[in-house]
């Protein structure tokens, strides 16, 4: 069995310092929305989920609100089905009607901008919210489609070969991003 090229890692958030920017973005967020009055907070699956019930659980500690939270899955509104048909299909959980509201997107990692843009396509299926404002964990560039986060917890540079990998410990066991390259051999 081939274990593959030699990866160099690169911590780049660890489990305090992710905690910290869920906490200032969670408060950037509700400034920007003016409160936490009609909040959808949707986080994309998968590594969005943990960050979105997460900024609900500050929302609720800081405002004492509880705001309504849930899972979009993207899958099939995805443009590289094709080349990944194997992706298994998630499920979708909305806290009831995106109508009218603010809905906030949650993401581990902004790349090329194609997760967002089929976030937003599921989102025109599933109602017409007001507003809809995206929060992203890691920006690392890179972008293919002219799309920006509101709020980002840390912008990194990054080569496009290079891979970022947010671990959550709701998923993982541990909360740590790291940045993993291949290293050249002599």
């Amino acid at each position: 069995m081939n274990a593959g090229p030699p990866v160099d890692v690169k911590s780049v958030m660890n489990a305090s310092e992710i905690g910290r920017a869920v906490s200032r973005m969670t408060h950037e967020l509700l400034e920007l929305a003016g409160g936490a009055e009609d909040l959808v907070i949707l986080g994309i699956l998968t590594r969005g989920v943990p960050l979105a019930q997460r900024i609900a659980r500050v929302i609720n500690d800081a405002e004492g609100v509880e705001v309504a939270s849930g899972e979009l899955d993207i899958t099939m509104y995805r443009d590289d089905l094709r080349h990944q048909p194997l992706r298994p299909v998630g499920r979708t959980v909305l806290p009831g009607s995106i109508d009218d509201k603010t809905v906030v997107l949650v993401d581990d990692v902004l790349f090329s901008g194609r997760t967002v843009q089929a976030s937003l396509l599921a989102l025109a299926d599933l109602g017409r919210p007001a507003t809809i404002l995206l929060v992203v964990l890691v920006d690392r560039g890179h972008r293919e489609l002219p799309i920006q986060a509101h709020i980002v917890g840390r912008s990194v540079s990054t080569g496009r070969n290079e891979r970022v990998r947010v671990s959550m410990a709701e998923l993982d066991g541990v909360d740590e991003v790291t940045i993993e390259s291949e290293t050249s051999t002599p």
